[in-house]
This record gives C-alpha cells, structure tokens and sequence, in this order.
C-alpha cells in the first residue's frame, strides 16, 4: 500500500469510504493519465459522463488531486478535486487556455545567467506565477559561469518586487542550500523556464541522483534541446515533490487575473488616480501615468510591459467569452478517442 499523504495529497479530501479512490496525477499523456494512487502507480483514462458528456469537471494535469474508479486495466478518473493553485498558459497554437500544473506550493520560475537571460520574459513568468495562487521564486541557474553576474542578478532583483531571487549553481552547489524551505516533506514546487536553463541539471542535484535525462545546450546561443517530454511530478528522498515541465519557447498571456497587480506593484500604484475613470493615460489631461513617467517615477518599460501583458490578457478573456457555450478542441476530441476506443482501454502514452 502507497500512503498518498506522502505525495502531497490533503487529509481533509480523502473519501471516507465509496468505490472511487484518492489518486494524484503525475504525468498526462496522450489520452492517458498517470496516476500514484493507495495501490501504487496506475494509468487512467476519463469517466465519460463526467467529463465528456456531462462535462462538468476540470480535465485533470499534472499535479492534480483526483478520484479514480480501480479497474483491471486503465483506472477510470471520475472527478477532479479542488486546487489550491492552478498554472496555465496561453496556447497559442489553438488560442485556448493550456494547463501547465496543479497543487504547487511554491513556482520556480528558472532562467540562466547566461544569453538566455531576459527581463521581459521574467515580467510574463512572474505575472502568471502570481496569478497561479502559489508563491512565486525566481531562480537564476548557472551562476559558476563567467561574466556579470552582479548586473543581471540586481536587474532581476529589481522586477521581481516580493519574489525572492536566488542565484544558484547545480555544478558547484553555489545557493542550493537556499532552496530548503520551499522543499519541505509533502511540499510540491513546480520547475518553468525555457530549454536550456538548467531545470532537469537542478532537479538532479536536488534528488542527489540522475533521475532527469540532460542534454547540453548550443554555444553559440545557449537555447537548450527538450529534455522533458512532458509534464512530470516526482518525489524527491527527502520527501519534497517537484513538478518538471518541459521548456516552453513562448509563454502566452492566459488570464492574468490578480497577477498583474502582484507583478506590477510600481505600476498599479497610479491607477486609478487619474482625473478621469475611463483615463486611457494617453493625451488625457490629468493623468496620473503620464506623470508619473514625466516625472521619472515609473519607469517607461515597466509601463509598456504592463500595457502588452495586459492586452494580451484582455483578448485571451474575450476569446474564452467567445467560446462558452462551444466544444472545446480537447473535449471535442476526447469525444472522438471514446467513440472509436469505446469498449477497449484507451491507447498507450506516447
């Protein structure tokens, strides 16, 4: 028997009895979930009346608490418990919202001192860690290469408002030790960041064994290949739980919700302090943005950093206003997979 408490999974949502089960996702493949559950590792597929017909239940990712009907074959998930936390993304291949992980304590969000540093893509990281629920950490890897260190750590340091920034080396060890109080027994950290940065070479120094595959990256521009192929939650010996993801090229602005506000306190601060509600802070004669940058008290690329991310927010919502009421691309083609697997156990992972 696998005590799944040791996995994360609450107390107060185990069952006290029924034929479904607790279970926690740590892997999803095409069509299938994999699951640690009382009984071990076993794979799944979904209920269709729950999530397919009737559709009233959130498709489990990576990190999810679920319950799950045993079977001799695939395991049937029958409902997706509550999260606590919830990373998404925009996909912008299909325009729709991307399920990244559940149920994190903490987001690292990981990028390396090297050419793949870039302060844009941190305001993105750190905008959907806020709005994600978990607190947010930004990780500066490769900390034992040459150069300046110094100016790029304080330039982090200087966006990243309450998130802590840790610059760290899994070569030579340098700030690991920072990491311990995220790493609790029972506590579950999720790992973003694009190829390249170091994730899978992290996550090994932290496990104490190789159990991430590691590829290197090209010199002459540091862009790494995908060494993790899909979403995976691993349990470390010290008891902690990580969330590996595989590198994201791009990071689309899903809702940001309350996000922006915790990545942007410089600039929030001046809304709604113009003269006017409906201040575009354009040519508007009082207003309290446009002063503020005459005045040098916000700086002009927070300001367009913020206008973009927010834009980009405001039409992934409009798009999900759109689409209510319409099937899904997933749901559309999990109706398919059970039509032509109905009666056989859902094809294997790929």
């Amino acid at each position: 028997m696998t005590d799944i408490k040791t996995y994360g999974f609450p107390q107060e949502l185990i069952p006290a009895e029924g034929p479904a089960l607790p279970a926690r996702v740590t892997a999803v493949f095409k069509g299938r979930w994999q699951l640690i559950t009382p009984e071990g590792q076993r794979y799944a597929a979904l209920k269709t009346k729950e999530y397919i017909y009737d559709g009233g239940e959130e498709f489990p990712t990576t990190g999810d608490y679920v319950l799950a009907l045993p079977a001799p074959g695939d395991w049937q998930i029958v409902r997706t418990l509550p999260r606590k936390s919830f990373f998404s993304r925009l996909d912008g291949w299909h325009g729709t919202e991307q399920a990244v992980a559940a149920n994190m304590d903490v987001v690292f969000a990981v990028q390396s001192l090297n050419e793949n540093f870039n302060l844009k893509r941190l305001e993105r990281y750190l905008t959907l860690c806020w709005n994600s629920g978990a607190k947010p950490v930004v990780l500066l890897t490769k900390a034992d290469l040459p150069g300046d260190r110094g100016r790029m750590i304080g330039e982090a340091e200087s966006i990243a408002g309450e998130a802590p920034v840790i610059a760290l080396s899994s070569r030579t060890g340098e700030g690991m030790e920072r990491l311990s109080p995220y790493l609790a027994p029972g506590a579950t950290a999720a790992f973003l960041g694009s190829s390249g940065v170091g994730k899978s070479s992290l996550i090994n120094a932290l496990a104490g064994e190789d159990i991430m595959s590691v590829s290197g990256v090209r010199e002459y521009d540091s862009a790494g290949r995908h060494t993790t192929t899909h979403r995976q939650l691993l349990l470390l010996k010290s008891g902690a739980l990580v969330i590996d993801t595989p590198g994201m090229r791009e990071l689309g602005m899903w809702d940001a919700g309350d996000g922006l506000a915790a990545a942007f306190p410089d600039v929030e601060k001046y809304l709604g302090q113009c003269r006017f509600s409906d201040c575009k802070h354009e040519s508007e004669p009082g207003c309290a943005i446009k002063a503020a940058l005459e005045s040098g008290g916000l700086d002009p690329g927070r300001w367009e950093s913020y206008r973009l991310l927010n834009s980009e927010s405001e039409r992934s919502r409009h798009a999900a206003r759109m689409k209510q009421g319409q099937p899904s691309r997933t749901l559309a083609k999990a109706r398919r997979q059970e039509r032509k697997y109905k009666g056989k156990n859902f094809p294997g992972a790929y």
